[in-house]
C-alpha cells in the first residue's frame, strides 16, 4: 500500500514545482495553438515527413495524455496526499520530463530541429530510466491503488507515446536535412525504426505488468500505417502488424504472466 506519511518541506517544494512544470507543459500547447506563434506541432512533424509519418488524428492522444498529467500533478499536490514510495521517487524525473515537452513545443514552433531531438529524447529517458528502475514497486501496486492510476498510468502513457514520436522526429530531421544514409533505403529505415519502437514496449510491459506505456504506442503505429497506406503499402503494413503485436503482446504479458513470481524476480 502507498505510505501516509505527510510530505516533509522539501517535499512539498518539489511537488509545487511538479504541478508548475504540468501547468507549464500544458499552457504553451495550448496557447501555442490560440496565439498561433511559430508553426504548430503539426506543421513541423508534417514537414520532411517523407520518411515516416503518422495520421494527423493520432495526435489528438495528447489530450488525454495533459488531463493525466494535470491529475497526477495536481493530487500530489493536495495536502491529504502522502508521500507515496513512487511520489518520491519519481517526482523530479516527471517535473524534467514536463518542462522538456513544454519546451518542445517552442523549439517546434520556431523551427530549432535539433533543439526539437534533444528534448523528446531527453524527455523520454528522464521518464523511462526511473520507470524501469521501479518495476518491482509498480507491479506490486494493488488494482485500486491511487497510485498506480494517478501516478504511473500519466507518466508511463507519456513516456509511451515519446517512444513513437521520437523516432519519427529524428528521422523527420535527418530526412529534411539530407543527412538520413543512403544505405539502406529510407524504407528500411523507417521500418527498422517501428520494429524498434514494438519491442521496446514489449520490453517495457514485460517490467511494468500494466497497459498504460504499451497503448499510446500502438496508437500511434496504427497512426502510421493509416499514413502510410497510399504512399508506401510495405511500410503500412509493417506498421499494423507492430501495433497488433504490440497491443495483443501487452494484453497478455499484463493479465496472463503471474506479477507474483515477477516480483520476487526484482
Amino acid at each position: 500500500m502507498s505510505s501516509i506519511l505527510r510530505p516533509d518541506s522539501a517535499q512539498t517544494t518539489r511537488r509545487w514545482i511538479v504541478l508548475a512544470c504540468a501547468i507549464f507543459s500544458v499552457a504553451v500547447a495550448y496557447g501555442q495553438m490560440a496565439m498561433g506563434w511559430g508553426q504548430t506541432p503539426q506543421e513541423f512533424s508534417a514537414d520532411s515527413d517523407e520518411t515516416l509519418r503518422v495520421a494527423g488524428y493520432a495526435f489528438s492522444i495528447w489530450g488525454l495524455i495533459y488531463l493525466g498529467l494535470l491529475t497526477y500533478a495536481v493530487r500530489q499536490a493536495l495536502p491529504q496526499t502522502g508521500e507515496s514510495l513512487l511520489i518520491n521517487r519519481l517526482g523530479w524525473p516527471s517535473a524534467a520530463a514536463l518542462l522538456g515537452i513544454g519546451w518542445w513545443i517552442v523549439a517546434s514552433a520556431f523551427d530549432w530541429e535539433w533543439a526539437t531531438v534533444v528534448l523528446i529524447f531527453g524527455s523520454l529517458f528522464v521518464l523511462l530510466v526511473p520507470l524501469l528502475l521501479n518495476a518491482g514497486a509498480i507491479r506490486a501496486l494493488g488494482r485500486t491503488e491511487r497510485d498506480r492510476w494517478m501516478v504511473v498510468w500519466p507518466l508511463a502513457a507519456l513516456a509511451g507515446w515519446l517512444t513513437v514520436a521520437s523516432p519519427v522526429n529524428l528521422l523527420t530531421i535527418l530526412t529534411g536535412n539530407g543527412s538520413l544514409p543512403e544505405t539502406p533505403s529510407p524504407t528500411v529505415w523507417a521500418m527498422l525504426a517501428i520494429v524498434i519502437v514494438a519491442l521496446t514496449a514489449l520490453g517495457v510491459t514485460v517490467k511494468l505488468r500494466m497497459l498504460a506505456f504499451a497503448l499510446p504506442v500502438a496508437w500511434g503505429l496504427l497512426g502510421a500505417f493509416v499514413a502510410e497506406q497510399e504512399r508506401n503499402a510495405p511500410l503500412a503494413y509493417v506498421a499494423l502488424a507492430a501495433a497488433v503485436a504490440v497491443l495483443v503482446g501487452a494484453v497478455i504479458l499484463t493479465f496472463r504472466l503471474r506479477p507474483g513470481v515477477e516480483r520476487s524476480a526484482d
